[in-house]
């Protein structure tokens, strides 16, 4: 059986409890193995075991449960699925077809394209879905996407072949959020051209007019029955709002409880009881009362007409219309400022321009080549484009001529302008400040670090924080409570008024309105409840501080749960080559050619050289380059027998006799003699911070390796590593240095960074790293938050995986950045410190939130009870629907308030300055 994982969109969740629903349903299926539900985002992702038709019934699941639910995507979990290197995989839409055939010639079509290049078709076009998968290699002078599509529109006039793009989850959820917003705005502005004649009868001429107005007068006369003529007025303008535009409320309420209770109905009996409803339902159930009860005071008056005339406190027709008026205020400027704390991956989409400058004719030789416009998804891997002064490139590729400043802030949050000549890596979604420079595409669309970055923050923004499962429970459980209040709200102020316990005074009519009385604080509890204060405390933060982070150059990968913890650090591991040391190109600044061996320094360098080019480590590297410059001319050795031992060095054969190239321990583990000659020169290197390479020999008939030669490599150590250590230490936080070099070297690297000695733990193997990680956390002292790890390498994968937090440097391999709860693109050590800041910033502001949710109910349910109604303080129904809406919209502008670079409302980053080590 396969492992899928499908991506929904889903129409119709307003509040926690929807989507608690609806994650509650699906977890209940076996073949389901993971889901996630995104309230803000409007999606989910659901990991399944079966086939493709399964997702059908994902779907089928949901909308059981009263939303509407698209399928957007279903993609094989398996390893084997990457895509090759060199092939490109591509949608294709062809328009036009006209028959049944149609689909059959565009595949004869492309088959005959396999004359010119290596292309094949994963899935087939139909008539009904024309929509085919292509895979092929990419060759600028033969194949490519401009030609595939040519092909195909040639085959017939009415055939028109595109590029296909599933809608975005962050396009979809827009257009679902633009739906959602324009009906609750038709009926928010229908409510208001209602509430403009409601108010001005039930309020001013009702309440603030004199008794000698003469309209006042007519309108408080009876019509029929002791209902005066104003009471009708407003039953007519309250009954389209009731049944017009709260139905907005009623629709989602009768749809919940009838999926709890239709007959096939899967949930429990007892549960149905005490785990129901949403916010919707608290609406439903406020405004209803409040229009059913004078409804029902009116026709009793019809059917028993009496000769005074019924109080007109005890009608709520303006409550109903004034309660929608709030209610959808609320819910529209909730619903707009949730579409907002999405804006981050928003942003970065809009980074990439949609048109490209192609150049051609430079293959063929022409002296004068060609230059057009097309559109940036036109392009090919391998194609050769323009990228002028003040334009992005479409795509990532490689500088193959000229020279520019490209400023790359927009994906690494650095500032200053990094130079690009032929060689160098461009991005997609960076700006060209300096010279036009012609680049070779080397990432199309959906390949490009552009894109790595957008899937990293929209996987991040998903992934919950521990919080949020208090926030589930009390969500869960949160409608049943509140219904239960309200009931006993009514029933307490009801027997309390009928058995005489209240004043009179208190009553504007007879004994009989204590039902109604009693009504108003029910109808208040009803809606000033609000769930959604809890269930947005934590997902609004997340995805604000998602998008700060990514600002800053940082990508949140282990969202919620990585900022949760990484707000709790009380030590970081710092790896020390390529994460303390610049790593990128380390130089050898001394070398030793030990004469005792008996061989030319020009051999044993040729030999040297050769040998490290079997390793990709930076050391290696740096020997690789310093034996080339260091030789006059190219020596051909001929190697065999070449073995990498992890984490000491190199072991081959090479023109008759054995050598070996690594560190102290990969000489020490062959017995080679390391004499005193030698020593001096090394303890020298080593107190300076320079790592150390030896190499040793062993010829035909000799049983045992000599030192050959010795070699001092020089990696710069950051420029910014010796104020970030500082400002953690400030912080509280103890930092520790791993490395696998030698101790003296190490020590001496912590000691020019203010790193304890105490704290540096050299001679580390890669397969030991992990195990460090866990014997400094075991070591620490009691209460100790969790333990972070730093670093940049493959070597590094184990330590990020087992910390609490791991945090890899964005140059660094593809395997450590899948091990890493979050990745420094902009490879800056400072982006550690603006990483904790914001993670503590995100995660208080998720404290304050939940707790100003918590208070909120705690506090507004007793007044809306009438608990302090003796001391003439009480929320009347409309005023609590207010307060309702305010809850709500509150916590989002809470968490939005991050971006604003003020003390204590918002996060700035720390500036740290940078010195010279």
């Amino acid at each position: 059986m396969d492992r899928l994982e499908a991506s929904l969109s889903i129409t119709g969740m307003t509040c926690a409890s929807c989507s608690n629903n609806i994650l509650t349903t699906l977890k209940k299926s076996e073949w389901i193995t993971k889901a996630a539900v995104d309230l803000l985002n409007n999606s989910a992702k659901v990991e399944f075991i079966g086939e493709n038709d399964n997702a059908q019934q994902i779907v089928d699941a949901i909308e059981e449960l009263g939303y509407e639910a698209h399928l957007d995507q279903v993609r094989s979990q398996a390893p084997d699925t990457v895509e090759e290197r060199g092939h490109r995989t591509v949608d294709i839409r062809i328009d036009g077809f006209h028959c049944e055939l149609c689909p059959n010639r565009v595949t004869t079509r492309l088959l005959d394209l396999q004359q010119v290049g290596v292309i094949g078709i994963i899935s087939q076009p139909t008539k009904d879905r024309p929509i085919m998968t292509v895979k092929y290699v990419p060759e600028p002078s033969k194949l490519n996407i401009r030609q595939i599509l040519a092909a195909i529109n040639v085959i017939d006039p009415a055939f028109q072949a595109s590029i296909y793009h599933p809608t975005s989850t962050e396009e979809r959820s827009r257009q679902i959020h633009a739906r959602h917003q324009q009906r609750i705005l038709l009926r928010l502005l229908g409510t208001l051209a209602v509430a403009i004649p409601t108010f001005i009868i039930g309020i001013v001429y009702m309440s603030l007019v004199s008794d000698m107005n003469s309209t006042r007068h007519y309108l408080m006369s009876p019509l029929a029955d002791g209902i005066s003529r104003a009471q009708i007025a407003l039953l007519v303008m309250a009954t389209p709002v009731y049944f017009c535009a709260a139905d907005l409320f009623h629709r989602r309420a009768l749809k919940e409880l009838w999926m709890l209770w239709k007959p096939s109905s899967r949930t429990p009996i007892l549960q149905r009881f005490y785990r129901f409803g949403s916010m919707n339902m608290l609406m439903s159930l406020g405004t209803s009362i409040a229009y059913i009860s004078s409804l029902a005071q009116i026709i009793a008056a019809a059917v028993h007409p009496r000769k005074r005339m019924v109080d007109d406190s005890n009608f709520y027709f303006d409550s109903v219309v004034f309660l929608t008026l709030f209610l959808l205020a609320g819910r529209l400027i909730e619903a707009y400022s949730k579409s907002r704390t999405g804006d981050a991956v928003e942003m970065l989409c809009k980074l990439r321009p949609t048109t490209a400058v192609l150049v051609e004719g430079i293959e063929g030789g022409d002296s004068a080549p060609r230059s057009q416009t097309i559109a940036a998804e036109l392009l090919d891997l391998g194609d050769l484009i323009q990228v002028s002064h003040g334009a992005s490139p479409p795509c990532d590729g490689e500088v193959v001529q000229g020279v520019a400043q490209f400023d790359e802030s927009s994906l690494t949050g650095e500032s200053r302008l990094i130079k690009k000549s032929a060689g160098d890596g461009v991005f997609a979604g960076t700006v060209n400040k300096g010279q036009p420079v012609r680049v070779r595409v080397t990432g199309v669309a959906g390949q490009s670090m552009l894109d790595k970055i957008v899937e990293v923050v929209r996987e991040g923004q998903a992934k919950r924080a521990p919080m949020e499962r208090i926030a589930d429970v009390l969500t869960a459980y949160f409608v049943p409570a509140i219904t239960l209040i309200a009931i006993l709200t009514w029933l307490i102020w009801f027997i309390l008024g009928v058995s005489g316990r209240l004043p009179e005074k208190w009553l504007n009519d007879s004994s009989e309105s204590w039902i109604v009385f009693s009504l108003q604080f029910a109808i208040a509890v009803f809606v000033v409840a609000c769930p959604c204060g809890l269930g947005l405390a934590a997902p609004t933060a997340i995805y604000v501080g998602g998008g700060l982070a990514a600002k800053y150059g940082i990508l949140a990968k282990g969202g919620g749960e990585a900022f949760e913890k990484a707000s709790h650090l009380k030590c970081v591991v710092f790896d020390k080559t390529g994460t303390i040391t610049q790593g990128g190109e380390p130089q050898v600044t001394d070398h030793e050619i030990y004469r005792d061996v008996q061989q030319p320094e020009s051999f044993l360098l040729a030999a040297v050289g050769s040998l490290e080019q079997h390793s990709s480590h930076p050391i290696a590297k740096a020997m690789q380059s310093f034996c080339s410059d260091a030789l006059a001319t190219s020596q051909a050795i001929s190697l065999r027998d070449v073995e990498e031992i992890p984490g000491k060095g190199l072991k081959g054969t090479c023109d008759g006799f054995d050598m070996i190239i690594g560190n102290a321990k990969l000489m020490t583990e062959f017995d080679v003699d390391m004499s005193s000659s030698s020593s001096t020169s090394l303890d020298m290197w080593k107190s300076r911070g320079h790592s150390v390479a030896l190499a040793a020999i062993r010829t035909a008939g000799q049983a045992t390796y000599q030192l050959a030669a010795s070699f001092g490599i020089s990696d710069p150590i950051r420029a910014e590593a010796a104020p970030v250590i500082a400002a953690l230490q400030g912080q509280g936080v103890e930092v520790w240095m791993l490395s696998g070099d030698n101790l003296t070297t190490a020590r001496a690297v912590a000691q020019r960074v203010g790193i304890p000695s105490s704290h540096v733990m050299a001679e580390v193997l890669p397969t030991d790293k992990a195990d460090k990680v866990r014997e400094i956390r075991a070591a620490g002292p009691a209460g100790r938050g969790g333990i972070a790890m730093v670093g940049d390498g493959i070597n590094d994968a184990p330590a990020l995986a087992v910390a609490d937090v791991g945090i890899a440097i964005g140059s660094g391999t593809d395997v450590a950045i899948s091990s890493a709860d979050f990745v420094l693109v902009n490879s800056d050590l400072r982006s550690v410190v603006t990483l904790l800041g914001l993670s503590g910033a995100v995660f208080r502001r998720i404290k304050f939130n939940f707790c100003w949710a918590l208070v909120y109910n705690l506090l507004a349910v007793p007044f809306a009870a009438g608990c302090f109604y003796a001391l003439g303080v009480r929320l009347d129904p409309v005023w609590a629907s207010l307060a309702m809406a305010l809850s709500s919209i509150s916590v989002v502008l809470s968490s939005l308030a991050l971006r604003l670079g003020i003390p204590v409302l918002g996060f700035r980053a720390r500036e740290i300055p940078v010195g010279v080590v």
